[in-house]
C-alpha cells in the first residue's frame, strides 16, 4: 500500500516505527485510523498495527490521539440541559449483572444514564443478551430514540449504532481475531471513545480481576483501570475506578434469563449481598462524581433508598416498556439439573472462566459473534469461596433442555474443596480515583 500520510511517510514505515518501540505523533493516528474507516489503508495493515501496538505498548500522549481519532470517527449524542448524564462500564465478567440494576437505579436518583451495551463473546456475559430473554425487547435503538427515552424514562440500556464510533467497531473485529484484545492502550481507546461519544458528564468503571477476567491478576487490572481514568478526565469527564473480584461468579445466577431474575429480585430490594454490594459501591462513585450527593456514605442512602422503596425497580420496568418489551411473559428458564459436591470441606478456589464457558456451551452464549443464544439456558451457583459444604450437598444447579453430564462434570470440577478453609476475598480490591 502506496498510500503517503504526514510528511510522505508510508503505513508500512509507521507500523515498522511503532514495531521498533517509537512514539506515533498525533498526525500520524490520525493518518492511519482515517484511512482505515475509508477503506484506503487495508484490514491487513491495521491488524499489523494493532499487534505492534499490543507487544510495544503506546504512551499516554498516542492513547488520547488513538481515542481522539475514534472517537472523531462517527457521531456523538447530544443533550438539552438538565440533570447529569452518566454512565458505568465493566470489562466483563460472569455472572455480572451490574448494569441491568445500576442504569435504573441512577435514574431513580434523578441522573441520565444513556448505556450503550454489548453482547457477550468468550466466557463473560453480554448485557443486551441478557435483556433480550424479555419478550419483544428492543436493544437496535435509534440515536433518537435512545435520547427520547432517557429524556422520558430516565435511562436506556441499547446496542451501539452504526454511526457510534464506526473506527472502534471495525478495529474491534479485528483486535478479536488476531488476539490482541488484552491491550491496555487499545482497552482504554476503545472504551473511554465509546463512552466519550455519549457526552458524558460522569463515568464509572468496573474493571474485573481474577480468573474470570480478561485481567487475571490485581496488578494488570490496576493498571487497566489507571490508564482508563486518565484518559477519562484528560478529556473533561469525571471518571473513577473500582477494581472489583471476578474469582467467582457475582451473585448466583450465570446465563441470560436466569440473570434477568436475579436482577429483578435485586431491584426489588433483595437478591444476593454481593450483587448488591458492588451495585451500591459502584453507584455511590457516580453520585458523587456526578455532584449529585457530597459523600459516599450520602450517595448509598440514596441509593438503598432507591432499591428497598420499589423506584428502581418502576423505572426499570417503565425501560422495559419503552424498549418494546413485556415483563408480563414470564421468561422461560429451562429443566434444573443438580451439581452434588462429590466430598466434604471447604470452597477454597473457583475456576470462573470455565463456568462460563460451561454456559456458553449449554448454548447460553457465543463462540464467534454470530452464534444464536438459548436464553433458557445457565448456572445458578448455590456456594461461594469460603463456604464450608458437605458430600452430596449441592454444588449448583445447571439449567438445560436435555441431560448434560459432561457440563455437570465440567461445573463441578471447576470448584476446588480442600480440608482448609479460605477467607471469603473482598468484593472490592481498590479505588482508582
Amino acid at each position: 500500500m502506496k498510500r503517503k500520510g504526514p510528511h510522505t511517510v508510508t503505513p508500512a514505515e509507521l507500523i515498522a516505527k511503532k514495531r521498533d518501540g517509537c512514539e506515533l505523533s498525533r498526525d500520524e493516528i490520525a493518518f492511519v485510523i482515517r484511512g482505515f474507516v475509508d477503506g484506503s489503508i487495508p484490514d491487513y495493515q491495521m491488524s499489523a498495527l494493532a499487534m505492534a501496538i499490543f507487544f510495544q505498548g503506546m504512551q499516554d500522549e498516542e492513547t488520547a490521539s488513538l481515542m481522539q481519532e475514534m472517537l472523531l470517527s462517527g457521531v456523538r449524542l447530544e443533550w438539552e440541559p438538565g440533570s447529569p448524564i452518566v454512565d458505568k462500564h465493566s470489562t466483563g465478567g460472569v455472572g455480572d449483572k451490574v448494569s441491568l440494576v445500576l442504569a435504573p437505579l441512577l435514574a431513580a436518583c434523578g441522573l441520565r444514564v444513556p448505556m450503550i451495551s454489548g453482547r457477550g463473546l468468550g466466557a463473560t456475559g453480554g448485557t443486551l443478551d441478557k435483556l433480550e430473554s424479555i419478550s419483544g425487547f428492543r436493544t437496535d435503538l435509534s440515536i433518537s430514540a435512545m435520547q427520547a427515552i432517557v429524556e422520558r424514562v430516565g435511562c436506556v440500556i441499547t446496542g451501539a449504532t452504526e454511526d457510534l464510533v464506526p473506527a472502534d467497531r471495525k478495529l474491534y473485529g479485528l483486535r478479536d481475531v488476531t488476539a490482541t484484545v488484552p491491550s491496555i492502550p487499545l482497552i482504554t481507546a476503545s472504551i473511554i471513545s465509546k463512552k466519550l461519544a455519549e457526552s458524558l458528564d460522569a463515568l464509572v468503571l468496573d474493571v474485573k480481576c481474577g480468573s474470570g477476567a480478561f485481567m487475571k491478576t490485581r496488578d494488570q487490572a490496576v493498571e487497566l483501570a489507571q490508564s482508563m481514568v486518565r484518559a477519562g478526565q484528560r478529556m473533561g469527564v469525571r471518571t473513577t475506578a473500582l477494581v472489583t473480584d471476578m474469582n467467582q461468579p457475582l451473585g448466583r445466577m450465570c446465563g441470560n434469563a436466569v440473570e434477568l431474575d436475579e436482577t429483578l429480585d435485586c431491584l426489588a430490594g433483595e437478591g444476593p449481598d454481593d450483587l448488591r454490594y458492588v451495585t451500591l459501591a459502584l453507584g455511590s462513585e457516580l453520585l458523587v462524581s456526578a455532584q449529585r450527593c457530597t459523600t459516599p456514605a450520602e450517595a448509598e442512602a440514596l441509593l438503598v433508598d432507591r432499591l428497598d422503596s420499589g423506584a428502581a425497580r418502576e423505572v426499570f420496568e417503565q425501560m422495559v416498556v419503552a424498549q418494546g418489551g413485556s415483563l408480563k411473559v414470564g421468561c422461560r428458564v429451562a429443566p434444573e439439573q443438580a451439581v452434588l459436591a462429590e466430598k466434604s470441606g471447604f470452597v477454597t478456589k473457583m475456576n470462573t472462566e470455565a463456568l462460563g464457558m460451561a454456559v456458553i456451551d449449554l448454548g447460553g452464549g457465543r463462540r464467534k459473534m454470530g452464534d444464536s443464544v438459548n436464553h433458557s439456558v445457565g448456572i445458578e451457583m448455590r456456594v461461594k469461596i469460603g463456604d464450608e459444604v458437605s458430600a452430596g450437598e449441592p454444588l449448583a444447579r445447571v439449567f438445560a433442555d436435555r441431560k448434560v453430564p459432561a457440563i455437570i462434570s465440567r461445573v463441578a470440577g471447576a470448584i476446588m474443596i480442600e480440608d482448609t478453609h479460605a477467607e471469603w476475598p473482598d468484593f472490592i480490591v481498590e479505588y482508582v480515583r
